[in-house]
């Protein structure tokens, strides 16, 4: 199944932007955590379905962050922590705004929410690939 079908699955299961990619990323991890899943549905719709700033850059964030943050009172974060968290959002800003005219959900989809359908799976897809090159770039994944 390619991305874009598993994200469509994904979200006919009712998950949501930030969600869909906390378990993609968990997908290439190989783990399963529900309760982080249900902890990232706290950044859908522009963080508490506030309209605020999409839950793909927060979400992303957050994917970066699983596989270079601090996770144990004795753990360090990598080194590429904050320079992969600042590719990645410069580069959501960039695009999206370029794209979709501004990073929040309510630039993006306003108050049509056709448009959810429309443009949220193309932005969550390439978020998670931007997540995963810049991963693999600096040898994380």
């Amino acid at each position: 199944m390619d991305l874009f079908d598993r994200i469509m699955e994904l979200s006919r299961y009712g998950y949501f932007c930030s969600q869909i990619l906390g378990i993609l990323a968990l997908e290439v991890a190989g783990e399963e955590n529900p309760d982080l899943v249900k902890a990232m549905g706290g950044l859908d719709g522009g963080v508490g379905y506030s309209k605020g700033c999409c839950g793909c850059m927060t979400g992303g964030a957050c994917v970066i962050s699983y596989f270079t943050g601090k996770g144990g009172a004795f753990e360090h974060e990598s080194p590429a922590h904050k320079p992969a968290l600042a590719e990645f959002t410069q580069w959501f800003q960039d695009e999206i705004t370029a794209d979709y005219g501004g990073i929040n959900c309510e630039d993006i989809i306003g108050t049509n929410p056709a448009k959810r359908v429309e443009y949220c799976p193309q932005i969550i897809a390439a978020s998670f690939e931007k997540c995963m090159e810049i991963l693999q770039e600096k040898g994380l994944v």
